[in-house]
């Protein structure tokens, strides 16, 4: 028997203009009330799904908590470095995840995923061959631009522990990639030719977006408060990625450091090629999805072929 909207439970979407939570709400649809935010504009969804356009961090975000029972959060909004500056991305990833949080203590929410990366643990020639949740997160100490990114997982985990009636689960997934994605990696391996550092090709994890959508309805539906990585258990050279996407390969030397960072600024590259993410393009970031995949029972549907040849289609009929 189908449970009438009094009787299902209120699901707050943010970053609703993103691929990604489009596949969440589309997955959720049906079986609980959705509520659709983003700051970046309103989005068009099914008649009976409210949308706002509205900045987390601005008072008028309470506005949504007063209006909706809001049981549950999941919190995919981010902005990326390549849409604003470092200060504008701070007070959409810091300031309004604290302002979220702030807000699910304050009206009684129940559960909150929050929607981090893999990101946060840095790259360098030093980390071990295989990261788990417990590895210490770097990325701060190789460049500011990532200071955002490990301080809204800093705050998450403070909530976490400190509140557990939040019941928060902190998601890190690999790279996602797939139709619609917008983050540095797909939009670098959408283009036909793609930037690689001379004597540097590092393993790489990819997740296909339908597969995060995919773990993060799950984790909300099984609730098991933690933090956890996202990744398959199988990875690719990051040349051999960029060659199964149907992109040419440009060499830019690594060496001295400044060069591709250099390159990448004079080539007006920082929306797919970002100096703060060079290192990640010379030294391997392999995240342990174990504790996960055990935990929740999850498996990816899509192999490394299906996400790639996404990009090689994409190619191949403009061109």
């Amino acid at each position: 028997m189908r449970k009438s909207n009094v009787e299902r439970r209120t699901i707050l979407v943010t970053g609703a203009a993103g691929s990604l939570a489009k596949r969440v709400i589309a997955r959720l649809h049906g079986r609980y009330n959705v509520v659709a935010v983003d700051f970046r504009r309103k989005v068009e969804t099914d008649a009976d799904i409210p949308s706002y356009k509205v900045d987390t961090w601005k008072r008028g975000f309470e506005d949504i908590f007063r209006n909706h029972k809001i049981d549950a959060v999941i919190h995919i909004g981010r902005m990326f470095a390549h849409e604003s500056d470092r200060n504008s991305r701070y007070n959409a990833n810091v300031l309004g995840t604290k302002k979220l949080l702030e807000l699910c203590r304050k009206y009684f929410v129940k559960q909150v995923i929050i929607h981090s990366t893999y990101f946060v643990y840095g790259a360098s020639a030093y980390n071990p061959a295989l990261l788990d949740e417990d590895a210490p997160l770097k990325a701060s100490e190789v460049t500011q631009d990532l200071v955002d990114s490990v301080e809204l997982e800093s705050l998450a985990q403070i909530y976490l522990w400190k509140y557990p009636e939040l019941h928060i689960t902190i998601l890190r997934p690999c790279n996602v990639l797939g139709p619609g994605v917008r983050n540095s990696m797909s939009l670098l391996l959408s283009r036909p030719l793609a930037p690689v550092l001379v004597g540097f090709s590092p393993l790489m994890q990819f997740l296909h977006v339908d597969d995060m959508a995919d773990a993060l309805v799950l984790a909300f539906e099984r609730n098991q408060p933690g933090i956890y990585n996202v990744a398959p258990d199988d990875w690719v050279a990051y040349q051999v990625a960029v060659e199964q996407c149907g992109c040419r390969k440009l060499p830019v030397l690594s060496i001295p450091p400044f060069v591709p960072r250099m390159v990448s600024n004079v080539l007006n590259w920082n929306a797919f090629f970002p100096p703060y993410l060079v290192n990640y393009f010379k030294y391997p970031v392999i995240i342990d999805g174990r504790l996960f995949r055990e935990t929740f029972g999850w498996k990816p549907r899509r192999n490394l072929n299906d996400i790639f040849s996404y990009y090689r289609k994409t190619k191949l009929m403009a061109a």
